[in-house]
């Protein structure tokens, strides 16, 4: 009887071992290969041609070489820098010449609008479109978006072209299969495949980046091209690699197409992009902020100063306010708000829900539109050397810094803004506390634990009661008119000492 119930165990456990070392095999296996989606695709890619006239350097000289005069060498560098626009003409201005890049570009729809990057065609004066047959068409630039770095061409064509269409990238996964078609170094349609390997890159490139990385093989000349989906749809354009040595090591960028398809359609029917502006300047919610405000946990968008009579300011944003829903879409981090504002539509209200001291508000804002001269107002200015003299301070040893209220004479020391108000900084100690978080010689400290200050002791005294309370103490500081909320914590400090 026991050797049937140790058999019948026996059974059991082999089975349950065999559906768990089963279950691995039952994920969904890679293609088995991409000819019959590559055959289908390739006539809806195409290569771009552009030629700019290009001025050489008025500062080319011929090289400092010793050759005999009558030397075939010297007849090769005089025609050489001739081409270069020095050593021939009469005039003795620089020549002008031809230049020709390549790039990558799509086709969206049969009537000739095609897709591409902005980098491929700026400054062209001659776009040439080439299929896959090696036809040639000239193209007329309908539209371009500088801050997307995308642009839609237009050619007509005496014979049927063959359109992509969109897919959908939000629901792509990092590890999802892809397949690329481009033009890399000039030498056509050429296809390679990869993998989604992470999603929302920021690498810096514009206030909405937003990429698709893959380790997919992309290189010079891939820009504008297609990445595809293993249903034939594409869900985002080829638009920079990280290479060190200019060939791909397997780290490309792709535009999505969630935010590619609404510019894209803007620019076809318009020639021109509207998106959504709100009149605020933002930073990053850091643990330690998150900590001061009360916040359980680093999220949203801090709002650091409002545009006066923006859509922000006319909805009673406050500085200090944390963003943390805008028309209904959560905003885990500072860098989704922008993106989410560009593309909700001008002129529409939406709610938006903020976090001020603690609790939650929702308030009602009317979308305006972003002008070229509000898209600018996030770049910092370089701060100029203050003067080598010290003014004198009251120094707060606990920040490490020397400060004293605002006056005419100091204002004009350090090109304080006139709207500015509390004490200015006058000296850093170095590798002390404000020093550790970037504090220069006049940054005006306008506020401490969402405070007003005006004098040195009324700060001295918030300093005392942070570091009495164990908490961060949030600080607004006033640089030249660019607002931002900086968090001190005094315990990260004494436990680095």
């Amino acid at each position: 009887m026991m050797r049937r119930v140790r058999s019948a165990l026996f059974v059991l456990l082999m089975s349950v071992v065999s559906v768990s070392l089963a279950a691995p095999a039952q994920a969904r296996s890679g293609p088995t290969g991409f000819a019959d989606l590559a055959e289908k695709l390739l006539p809806s890619v195409v290569n771009i041609s552009t030629t700019q006239t290009v001025t050489a350097r008025e500062d080319m000289e011929l090289p400092d070489l010793q050759l005999p005069p009558g030397s075939p060498f010297e007849e090769f560098f005089r025609d050489f820098m001739e081409k270069q626009g020095k050593g021939g003409g009469t005039d003795g201005k620089p020549r002008k010449h031809k230049a020709q890049s390549l790039g990558s570009g799509f086709i969206i729809d049969p009537a000739g609008y095609i897709v591409t990057n902005n980098h491929v065609i700026q400054d062209a004066d001659e776009i040439t479109v080439i299929l896959q047959d090696d036809t040639n068409l000239p193209a007329k630039l309908i539209g371009r978006d500088k801050k997307t770095d995308l642009a839609v061409l237009k050619v007509e064509s005496k014979k049927p072209l063959v359109a992509t269409s969109w897919g959908d990238s939000d629901k792509v996964r990092v590890g999802d299969w892809i397949m690329a078609i481009g033009n890399p170094f000039g030498l056509g349609g050429t296809v390679t495949s990869g993998i989604i390997s992470a999603r929302a890159r920021d690498i810096n490139s514009g206030p909405y980046d937003d990429y698709l990385q893959t380790d997919a093989p992309i290189n010079r000349g891939n820009s504008g091209g297609p990445m595809f989906d293993m249903d034939g749809q594409v869900i985002g354009i080829n638009t920079a690699i990280f290479s060190p040595s200019g060939g791909s090591i397997g780290i490309g960028f792709a535009i999505p197409s969630s935010m590619a398809q609404g510019v894209v359609e803007q620019l076809k029917t318009s020639g021109r992009t509207r998106r959504g502006w709100l009149g605020v300047h933002i930073q990053v919610v850091t643990p330690e902020i998150a900590e001061s405000l009360g916040l359980s946990e680093p999220r949203g968008a801090l709002v650091s100063s409002v545009s006066p009579d923006g859509p922000a300011a006319q909805a009673k944003v406050e500085p200090g306010d944390v963003i943390v829903k805008f028309d209904d879409k959560n905003v885990t981090e500072m860098h989704r708000l922008p993106r989410i504002v560009a593309e909700t539509g001008v002129d529409k209200t939406v709610p938006m829900v903020v976090i001020r001291k603690g609790k939650e508000l929702t308030l009602q804002v009317k979308v305006g539109e972003l002008e070229a001269h509000d898209e600018a107002q996030d770049k910092e200015e370089e701060e100029s050397a203050p003067e080598p003299a010290q003014p004198s301070g009251v120094k707060i040893d606990d920040l490490g810094l020397s400060a004293t209220p605002l006056t005419p004479a100091l204002r004009k020391r350090y090109d304080v803004d006139a709207n500015a108000n509390g004490l200015v900084v006058v000296n850093v100690v170095a590798n002390g506390l404000a020093a550790d978080k970037g504090f220069q010689p006049g940054d005006v400290i306008s506020e401490a634990a969402q405070q007003p200050v005006k004098g040195t002791k009324e700060l001295s005294d918030l300093v005392k009661q942070a570091k009495k309370d164990g908490k961060p103490l949030l600080l607004l500081v006033d640089r030249k008119g660019e607002l931002r909320f900086v968090a001190l914590s005094f315990a990260k400090k004494k436990d680095k000492e």
